[in-house]
């Protein structure tokens, strides 16, 4: 209960601070730094400050927009309501296409570009002419807001998602090796036992995205090496893919050969790593795991069998120790650099669902805009407002956006309530600042312990984000009860409209979205064993890690299976073509990947067969023996790839 009694007051104080220093430099509208300022205050240090940053950019962003639409629309306001409306779709669309925070920041991007309009055009949708002193006034007040909430937070609270993180990487990876390894005791039907597991530790990788952001957000040296980070969770998505390739061989394995190279295997596995690490032994423990993975793919191997084990063992032990460098980082700090990690760069996993988020937020923008002039309703710039960040905010929820913004307008409704007694009841009998405050923190902090508290967040949330635009505090308190009426009506229009485009033009279902993602990395999968593409093993891997990031928790588990066997299919096929081109065999390998390509499984393998016996008739002993028996080993994790996986892909609709 402390640290969320913490929080509430963290809230309240930042919320005054930001109304403080507003009202000390007389800005016209003091209402945007208060509301800032409490969107930005997370009961996360880390989420809040890198959530400030990204609300920074996109205010600046959404603000020179505005200028520019002005520029170009002076006297034309069909002209530049449709631009309105097509920036809030582009917003809503980036938004969509990108994660966590960089997604808030674009679609900040949009609804401050409406909450300027909003002022610019006045009360029935004319415009004024004042737009780029309006930019610069609303983007003071908003920065006010976003460092005013800094300060509070970074003065309070020192933070513990670095700390987090830690502790679940190693949890992850402790869990990961202790699983993998008693896997190998299970040979035949029994490994089927393991997916569950699996599925589990996959949805716990993916699930660590927003911690690192929060960790990004509390330390500058993690935001300079964050590819080591990204590089981490890849680590792991790639250890569990691994993982499924060997759980597969060894289902598939009879009994007594099975249990041989397993065991063989398992002996030179090294011990789950510790679960709290202390600093300088983080290191030591990535480069046993490393030290252990060149061990295995050093391991003497007679067959393709015993070699594909020991390889696939060798990667998930990779995984583990890219995983481990990240661990180095948050544990040692600057301790070591550790091998180069790219930059992650943006991979679109689906464009359809960004696509229709794009088109709802053009016609949602679009229709109360219309209401508005055709209405003349005074409070309509206002609605506009709030139709804009429901619609823009809540889209890249996907199917729980409808229900999340029904949530939001509950606690908005509430507010009404709450705001009218304060405003009201309260605030009249009270002529300082100081009184003032304790007036908010009436409303403010019991809303910052529940949201801390994780209690009905999306009603919490509307309340917090609500209260002061109600309140509308002005250095002249002004109690006009008709419009604070107006003021709440037009908020609770514009979150309903919002809240309705989400079921007049609702989400792709889940069920559709994880077939797209399949159809899609088969299309892609079909393309890369034709050799249309040019991609790099990396480039294959971190555009099905989005792809498993994004699937729905609805999937099934055998779709979730489906796109892991795609990604590593696809990584196998990259190695293959690599032993292929040493030992000019390519041409008897292109009419496997040709068959792969048409979608017929069982032609691919029997093509297979052919070019792993040309591989097994060389030599066992000469130049290039090792590199031989492990392109064996490619061959017969494909081959049992497509077994296993045929009825999906042999699929003719994704041609």
């Amino acid at each position: 209960m402390a640290p969320a009694l913490l929080f509430g007051l963290r809230l309240w104080g930042a919320v005054s601070l930001a109304l403080y220093v507003a009202f000390w430099l007389e800005l016209d509208n003091a209402v945007w730094a208060g509301t800032t300022a409490a969107i930005v205050c997370q009961p996360s240090l880390g989420a809040s400050l890198r959530k400030g940053w990204f609300r920074l950019i996109g205010t600046v962003v959404g603000a020179a927009m505005i200028v520019a639409l002005s520029a170009y629309f002076p006297q034309q306001r069909l002209g530049f309501f449709l631009s309105l409306a097509l920036w809030g779709a582009a917003c809503g669309l980036v938004a969509t296409l990108l994660r966590n925070f960089a997604a808030y920041s674009a679609a900040l991007a949009g609804y401050t570009a409406v909450i300027i309009a909003s002022d610019e055009l006045g009360a029935v949708g004319g415009t004024n002419g004042d737009v780029f002193m309006l930019a610069v006034t609303r983007a003071s007040e908003i920065s006010i807001g976003i460092v005013c909430a800094g300060v509070v937070l970074a003065s309070t609270d020192f933070g513990g998602a670095r700390r987090r993180l830690a502790r679940q990487l190693a949890a992850i990876s402790a869990e990961l090796i202790r699983k993998f390894s008693d896997s190998l005791l299970l040979v035949g039907p029994a490994q089927a036992q393991t997916r569950p597991i699996r599925r589990d530790l996959l949805r716990r990788v993916i699930a660590l995205d927003p911690v690192i952001d929060e960790a990004l957000g509390e330390s500058s040296e993690l935001r300079n090496r964050s590819p080591i980070l990204w590089g981490a969770v890849n680590g792991l998505f790639a250890a569990l893919s691994s993982w499924q390739m060997a759980a597969l061989h060894l289902e598939l394995m009879p009994s007594e050969p099975g249990q041989s190279e397993a065991e063989a295997v398992r002996g030179n596995l090294p011990q789950e790593p510790p679960l709290a690490l202390r600093r300088g032994e983080a290191d030591h423990v990535r480069q046993t795991f490393a030290a252990a993975a060149r061990r295995l793919i050093a391991l003497p191997a007679r067959a393709p069998s015993a070699r594909l084990l020991a390889d696939q063992a060798a990667e998930v032990l990779d995984g583990v120790s890219r995983m481990l460098e990240g661990l180095v980082l948050l544990v040692d700090g600057g301790a070591r650099r550790g091998r180069r990690h790219p930059a992650p760069g943006l991979r679109v996993p689906d464009w359809l669902p960004a696509l229709v988020n794009a088109l709802r937020v053009f016609l949602a923008i679009g229709l109360i805009v219309l209401f508005w002039i055709l209405s003349a309703w005074p409070s309509g710039g206002l609605a506009m407002t709030f139709t804009a960040i429901i619609v823009i905010l809540f889209a890249p929820r996907a199917d729980q956006a409808y229900a999340i913004a029904m949530m939001f307008m509950v606690g908005s409704i509430l507010t009404v309530a709450l705001a009218g007694v304060v405003k009201f009841a309260i605030l009249p009998g009270f002529s300082t600042f100081a009184s003032f405050s304790l007036a908010l923190g009436l409303v403010l902090v019991p809303a910052g312990v529940l949201l801390a508290r994780s209690w009905q967040t999306g009603v919490v949330t509307g309340v917090t984000v609500s209260f002061v635009p109600l309140l509308s505090p002005a250095n002249q308190m002004t109690y006009d009860l008709q419009g604070f009426f107006n003021t709440a009506l037009a908020i609770v229009v514009g979150i309903g409209v919002g809240a309705m485009s989400f079921r007049l033009l609702p989400p792709l279902p889940p069920a559709m979205r994880a077939r797209r993602l399949l159809m899609l990395s088969l299309r892609d999968l079909r393309r890369l064993a034709a050799g249309r593409v040019r991609w790099r093993s990396e480039d294959w891997k971190t555009l099905n890690y989005s792809r498993l990031a994004v699937l729905p928790v609805e999937a099934q588990p055998l779709q979730r299976a489906q796109l892991l066997a795609a990604l590593s299919l696809g990584s196998e096929i990259l190695r293959l073509r690599r032993v292929a081109r040493r030992f000019d065999l390519e041409t008897e390998l292109n009419p496997a990947f040709a068959a792969v390509a048409r979608g017929d499984s069982a032609l691919a393998r029997e093509h297979l067969a052919v070019l792993d016996h040309r591989l097994a008739m060389s030599s066992p002993t000469g130049p290039g023996a090792a590199i031989r028996l492990r392109g064996r080993g490619r061959i017969l994790a494909i081959s049992e790839l497509l077994g296993q996986h045929s009825e999906y892909f042999d699929l003719r609709a994704a041609r």
